[in-house]
């Protein structure tokens, strides 16, 4: 099963595109699902089809469905949310500033990836296109699964073991109830089941498309989706500056934006060289249809696959260079002075600007001692010697 992520910063035309791209798929023969699950949804606007929660047939081979946010947090986190509520209320606060104050922001943002995991192994399909959220939420999205798994394993078994061992005294000491084994269980099957969004998102069958308009500052935001995205381990095989306009027969102040755009798209090949980087003109009248949308899907593919694998960033890896080992992790358009890196027993803690990875190391290197680190070529190489008993790895490795 071939699957598509599209996302970009708000207002690019990523649903747009995500929907021209499941019209090819769906007219070359494949059985195509385009999915939502932006909360400010617009697909099937781009379509002109009713917007509906499950997936319903708009064409031939083609099915649209708009995730129903709000319902699937209710599914899944409702008996953490009801154990919440239960020690705010022993706390006096208003049932419905309760409610309110349980709701995690993000979260049903975040519970919609679980609908993408859900179609992906339902089987039914051969191809799912995501017109996933704007690109800030897209890359808060992408992180948690790995986030809360590191939480899972550390931190969740300990507090059950304790919980158990003392809920009577806990429970008179602190005044509130405490958690039962349904409200672990429920963050575990959370877990597990963003364990497995994760594992089909970074699949090898799984590819991000990024979609900007020539525009420095979303370029700049574009540059730094690309880089995190990378960090978390998702295949980024293309981009797509849209809305270009045409050259020639322009007046002064077309000119003038053909010049600017012009300036954009150069950065805009130096920035993503190695992507599949092509462009869509901005056209005569709003692409709206499927008619409109297969005509648009020509012209940006041109003639080849919409659903070939670009060659994108390679995954972490691990080689050796002499006597000693070096891990990579792509980081494309990272500097050197934006990283930081972090050695903690067998992990590696890389943050990038605002965002970080725990990196659990593979078991050949986890015994292996950090002896240097260094931003090249688009990636972080870290190097890695055979432990020497008179030195130990210091708390923190700064490039």
């Amino acid at each position: 099963m071939r699957i598509l992520l599209f996302t970009g910063k708000g207002g690019v035309g990523k649903s747009t595109l995500a929907a021209a791209t499941g019209c090819a798929s769906a007219a070359a023969g494949h059985r195509t699902l385009v999915l939502s699950t932006d909360a400010a949804h617009s697909l099937a606007d781009a379509l002109e089809v009713a917007a509906t929660t499950e997936p319903s047939e708009v064409a031939p081979n083609l099915w649209v469905q708009h995730v129903d946010a709000q319902h699937r947090f209710e599914r899944s986190w409702a008996d953490i949310q009801g154990y919440l509520m239960s020690v705010l209320d022993v706390a006096g606060v208003d049932p419905v500033a309760a409610e309110e104050l349980t709701v995690i922001p993000g979260a049903e943002e975040v519970l919609a990836l679980l609908d993408v995991r859900a179609q992906a192994r339902s089987g039914e399909w051969d191809v799912l296109v995501v017109d996933c959220a704007p690109t800030a939420e897209t890359l808060r999205l992408l992180a948690l699964p790995e986030a809360l798994g590191w939480y899972m394993t550390r931190v969740l078994p300990v507090e059950r073991r304790v919980v158990k061992a003392l809920k009577p005294v806990l429970t008179r000491a602190a005044g509130v109830p405490m958690p039962e084994d349904s409200v672990f269980d429920a963050i575990e099957r959370l877990h597990t089941e963003l364990d497995d969004v994760r594992a089909v998102l970074t699949g090898p069958d799984t590819s991000v498309r990024l979609v900007l308009t020539p525009e420095s500052v979303v370029l700049a935001e574009a540059r730094r989706a690309y880089t995190f995205l990378s960090l978390f381990g998702y295949h980024v095989d293309a981009a797509v500056v849209n809305r270009v306009f045409p050259d020639g027969g322009a007046d002064e102040w077309r000119t003038t934006w053909v010049a600017a755009q012009r300036t954009v798209l150069e950065e805009a090949a130096d920035s993503f060289a190695g992507l599949d980087l092509r462009t869509s003109v901005y056209r005569a009248a709003e692409p709206v249809g499927r008619d409109a949308l297969l005509d648009l899907a020509a012209d940006l593919y041109d003639g080849s696959d919409p659903l070939a694998k670009g060659s994108g960033t390679a995954g972490m890896s691990v080689r050796r260079t002499g006597s000693s080992r070096m891990l990579t992790v792509p980081l494309p358009l990272a500097e050197q002075d934006d990283v930081r890196l972090a050695r903690k027993g067998d992990e590696l803690v890389v943050s990038v600007a605002s965002y970080r990875r725990l990196l659990t190391l593979p078991s050949g290197l986890a015994r292996h001692r950090v002896v240097g680190a260094r931003v090249r070529d688009g990636e972080l190489q870290v190097r890695f010697a055979e432990p020497d008993n008179s030195t130990t790895d210091t708390p923190e490795e700064a490039l």
